[in-house]
């Protein structure tokens, strides 16, 4: 496995690739790895011939510093997974060499910039597109893999790549689970053991408001419903809850104030825990 840690080294082995006609795999990370990223990783290999991790914990997607201070770094680990995953190449820029001017890519994504995640981290899809932007430019990919857990963001690269007009087809995938339900997160690995304990109910909560959904509840009665259950535990608050109807390809997310019809339905939640904030969506 090859370990780039500058662009110029990075884009010297997408080159070679490029000119042997290998179709190049990619997906994006900010480290500390698990097996969701690994799953992204192991497909990534599987449908490509040339395949391209990177580990960058991007700053400008923070809009809390104690939140960046605090992400997990793993990169040894990280390492080791990759390599036993069989990818081609990983890039571990500084901040530095990413961003040489620290200027942030000017993009105007409607209301995706205004509701649920962009509501309550002003700036950070702001932050995303331009680090993705710059991936993307620097790797020159023909397919990308995110996962479906950040799924406003991967409506959001979707409308970067058709806004710029990116030759990147965007694969999104499944949410990887643990046993009980909760999504894999990097940020796991500081919740509290009691908080591990009661996690489980935020994807509980989903299930059962998409059952309620389906079931013909009004959507205020669901909102009132999910928080009762979340906050029910003590050791969580709620920071938002939506219900949703999504378009996939076009990359847009609109919120719904009523129950009119179940179909392309998602479920959307963002809880807090004591230090550290945890998000999760199911499909209807």
């Amino acid at each position: 496995m090859i370990i780039a840690r500058t662009i110029g080294e990075l884009q010297k082995h997408v080159a070679e690739a490029l000119s042997k006609k290998m179709q190049i795999g990619f997906v994006p990370t900010m480290g500390a790895l698990h097996k969701g990223h690994i799953a992204l990783i192991e497909r990534c290999v599987k449908e490509n011939e040339f395949s391209v991790c990177s580990v960058f914990v991007n700053p400008a997607q923070f809009n809390n510093r104690e939140d960046l201070k605090n992400y997990p770094r793993t990169e040894e680990a990280d390492l080791k997974k990759l390599d036993l995953a069989k990818c081609n190449l990983v890039f571990i820029p500084t901040v530095n060499e990413m961003y040489p001017d620290k200027k942030l890519l000017e993009m105007d994504f409607g209301e995706l910039e205004r509701m649920m995640e962009g509501r309550f981290r002003p700036g950070h899809f702001k932050g995303v597109a331009t680090v993705v932007y710059k991936l993307f430019s620097m790797v020159k990919p023909h397919r990308a893999y995110f996962g479906e857990k950040d799924f406003q963001q991967l409506m959001v690269i979707r409308q970067l790549v058709k806004q710029m007009n990116m030759p990147v087809e965007i694969i999104p995938c499944p949410t990887v689970r643990e046993d009980d339900g909760v999504a894999m997160s990097s940020r796991n690995v500081r919740l509290t053991s009691d908080e591990r304990k009661a996690a489980p109910v935020i994807y509980q909560s989903l299930l059962r408001a998409l059952k309620d959904f389906k079931g013909g509840n009004e959507t205020s009665e669901i909102r009132k419903a999910v928080k009762a259950m979340v906050e029910d535990e003590k050791l969580f608050t709620l920071e938002y809850f939506e219900l949703a109807r999504v378009d996939a390809s076009e990359g847009s997310i609109a919120l719904l104030d009523k129950n009119d019809s179940t179909e392309n339905v998602r479920a959307f939640i963002a809880v807090n825990a004591s230090a550290v904030r945890l998000i999760d969506n199911a499909a209807l």
